[in-house]
Formats: C-alpha cells, structure tokens, sequence
C-alpha cells in the first residue's frame, strides 16, 4: 500500500474541490441566469475536458506549463522552478480538468430557483451577496455538494492528465491511480487490487454521504 501517493491524492482531491467551490458557484449562477453573447460557446468551452481525450488536454496543459511559455515562464522566475511536474502544476491541471463536474451541476442548481425568490428578496432590500449567501445557496445546496462529491472522486481516479502534466515522481505527482497503474505494471496485482480497493471505497463513501445529505435534507422541508 503507498500511503504517500495516497496522502497526495486526497490532498490534491481536497484542494481541487475547495478551489472549485467558489470558481463553480460564480460561474454556475451566471450561466444559470444570465443571457449574453457567446454563453454557447463559453458553455462549450468550459464542458470541453468531458469530451477531449484525457492525453490531448494534458498535452495541451503541458505545453501551456512550459518553461518558454507565458505562464510556465513567470511561474518559473517567480518560484524559481518549472511549473510542470509539480503539486502546483498538477492542482492547476486538476482545477482545469474538473471545471465541467464543478460547474455543471452548480448551474442546474441555480436554475432550479424560482425568478421569483430573488425577486422577493430583492424586494425586501437584501443585498446581492446576502440573497446569495442566506436564499440561493441553501436552495442549491444539493446541487452544489453534488458538484462537490463528483469533483473530489473524479480527481481521486483520474490517470491520464495527471500523467501527462505531472509525470511520476513519489511525494509530488506520483497519486493513486499512478501508484495503481505501476504496480499492474509490475504484475503486483495484490499491491494493485488493494489499492484499487481503497480508492473504491473512499469514492463509494463520498457518493454515499452526498446521497444521505441530500435525502435527509429533502425529509426537513417535506
């Protein structure tokens, strides 16, 4: 069992989600509410590591991380070490990659909610944040802890951009489905069936968790 890919995993996981959070709550509500020029393609844009080949947006993202490009450049005179091959490096990947299981279901929360609650709470003077803060979020909570659960267990498992834009290195980019994929490789499948195993269940407990949060939820406003 490699408790430091392990360990890295469910930081990347926790990071990942975290960031995503806010990004997803911003951009969600906005596309849930707001007609503008190019929603389409913005749509289309940010649901686009759904149907791209995992290889093709790492390499993508790889290139983009480089040190000659614009990003990886300042990152690397500002760190003073490239951006690819790094936790950084790999977080930045995984933010990216993750945007459409944020923000999908975030959206779809957000049009679930009546014009005509935020009208009422317009017209009893909230604010725009207080509306957000104390009416929206809570009607979209499910939506939202949805996005959460899908986000966290779809970084856990993923392989083929971590690979591309991280590589493999123990303590740094070396996750789980990495660790998996090695000692396969190997023919170690006992080290790789349990491993594979203890992936399984975090995910099935994430899932689980959201399901009864949810249900439970639904059973105080019946």
């Amino acid at each position: 069992m490699d408790w430091t890919a392990l360990s890295l995993s469910l930081r990347l996981a926790l990071w990942t989600m975290l960031i995503l959070f806010p990004v997803g709550i911003l951009l969600g509500r906005r596309l849930a509410w707001s007609a503008f020029r190019g929603k389409s393609g913005v749509e289309a844009l940010l649901a686009l590591p759904l149907v791209l080949p995992p290889t093709v947006l790492g390499y993508y993202l790889l290139v983009a991380m480089g040190a000659q490009s614009p990003l990886g450049g300042l990152y690397a005179r500002l760190a003073g070490r490239p951006l690819a091959f790094t936790f950084e490096g790999l977080l930045l990947a995984s933010v990216i990659f993750n945007l459409p299981f944020a923000i999908q279901p975030m959206q779809r929360a957000f049009e679930g909610i009546p014009k005509e609650v935020r009208e009422a709470a317009a017209c009893c003077g909230l604010s725009r944040w207080r509306t957000l803060w104390r009416i929206e979020i809570p009607l979209a909570w499910p939506g939202l802890l949805s996005a959460l659960v899908i986000t966290f267990a779809h970084t856990l498992g993923e392989f083929g951009v971590v690979l591309m834009v991280g590589g493999n290195i123990p303590g740094e980019t070396k996750t789980m489905a990495i660790a998996i994929y090695d000692q396969a490789q190997r023919l170690d499948h006992s080290a790789a069936g349990l491993m594979s195993l203890v992936l399984l269940l975090i995910s099935l407990a994430a899932i689980g968790l959201s399901y009864a949060a949810t249900a439970r939820r639904k059973r105080r406003h019946v």
